[in-house]
């Protein structure tokens, strides 16, 4: 059975990004002890079922998991550790924000069993982290590289571009002085407008006004370009790494692998009995606790994955990815052949328009592709 991923959902920040459409809140008071117990007592719900799986990643997200105190983060790992069977080298990742509060407990993570951070810096720039709604500074941000690099064998951390107003220049010049910190491990977001945020309000009045598609294109190239002078390619469509230093755990939904998902609104996708199962847990974090300390778990949705189904979904996620999809793992897993899970006439023309390339066995997306990646699924996708 392949390995497992674990990931563990704390839903708390201490604002909301006008951006930000996860699933997160902001609470005057935060009962630590209970939603500690919670996550805890539904870990130990979700492994009596699947059994000890071979366990490869732990992945602390949010909300702003810093938030979380260091011994819940230490009790949910020893947890995992005895529940199912962690490989010799299990990445384990908490995001963390670069406030100071966030930073002074870097250290107690680290001791905690945490071997990876990764920062949501969002910017150096301090205009920009003004508008983006962020509540640290861009002093703060290095700081925060900087000692996450003494305290953790590897870092990432996150930049959003394609900013209101932005130009490719002031974009390769924050992207190099960030690359200049060193970190083994870059996501790099393009800005765009969700439903129901803070932004989106603000964008339909007219006061964002986002770079047109050409400027947004110029931008992506940018950052490719200046991340490899840097040592860091393009494994993903959003995510540059150094060679074996790409995200292990989020490599597991992109090649779709099997993830279960802990706390509040967490996802999973787990196999279980002959079939793989589509979790989901209830998304407000106070009836999700109640959920769990009556039931043993928050479980709102749990449902088989069709064959159609998986398919369009290993699609949706493999074609990220520059390596692309295996396609005797793409039998495998869904049950299907490419060709009947996709459009031939369209597979066909994008072939040969060089938006993908099918050899050795494999299907994967060129750069002009990936850059079309959300008109090419669209179409592909049958």
């Amino acid at each position: 059975m392949e390995p497992l991923a674990l990931y563990i959902h704390w839903p708390f920040c201490l604002a909301k990004c006008p951006y930000c459409d996860f699933n997160s809140h902001v609470r005057e008071r935060i009962d630590q002890p209970r939603f500690a117990a919670a996550l805890r007592a539904e870990l130990a719900w979700e492994a009596e079922r699947l059994g000890r799986r071979p366990l490869a990643s732990i992945f602390f997200g949010g909300g702003t998991p810093s938030l979380m105190a260091p011994e819940t983060v230490f009790g949910i790992i020893d947890d995992a550790a005895r529940l199912f069977a962690p490989l010799p080298d299990i990445e384990i990742t908490l995001e963390a924000n670069p406030t100071s509060i966030e930073a002074d407990r870097l250290a107690a993570f680290r001791q905690a069993g945490v071997n990876r951070v990764s920062i949501g810096v969002q910017s150096l720039r301090a205009d920009a982290l003004t508008m983006l709604g962020r509540a640290h500074s861009a002093d703060e941000a290095v700081a925060a590289l900087e000692l996450g690099k003494k305290v953790f064998p590897r870092v990432s951390f996150d930049l959003i571009y394609a900013r209101p107003g932005q130009t490719e220049a002031e974009w390769r010049a924050e992207l190099r002085q960030a690359l200049a910190l060193a970190a083994d491990h870059l996501s790099l977001y393009q800005l765009t407008i969700e439903p129901g945020t803070g932004f989106a309000t603000r964008h339909a009045r007219g006061e964002i006004v986002l770079p047109d598609d050409e400027t947004a294109a110029a931008l992506y190239d940018a950052t490719a370009e200046v991340a490899a002078q840097f040592g860091l390619l393009p494994y993903e469509v959003s995510n540059y790494a150094q060679p074996g230093a790409e995200s292990r755990h989020n490599l597991a939904y992109w090649r779709y692998g099997d993830y279960a998902g802990i706390g509040p609104g967490a996802h999973g996708r787990v196999s279980l009995g002959g079939q793989l199962l589509a979790t989901r847990r209830h998304r407000a974090p106070e009836p999700w606790a109640e959920r769990v300390e009556r039931a043993g778990h928050g479980t709102t949705e749990e449902t088989p994955v069709t064959a159609e189904e998986r398919a369009r979904e290993m699609l949706l996620m493999g074609l990220r990815l520059a390596e692309g999809i295996d396609e005797a793992r793409f039998r495998a897993r869904t049950g299907m052949s490419l060709a009947d899970a996709t459009e031939p006439d369209v597979l066909a023309r994008a072939v040969a328009e060089d938006y993908l390339v099918r050899a050795d066995g494999r299907l994967r997306a060129t750069n002009e592709g990936r850059k079309r990646l959300d008109a090419l699924l669209a179409a592909l996708v049958a």
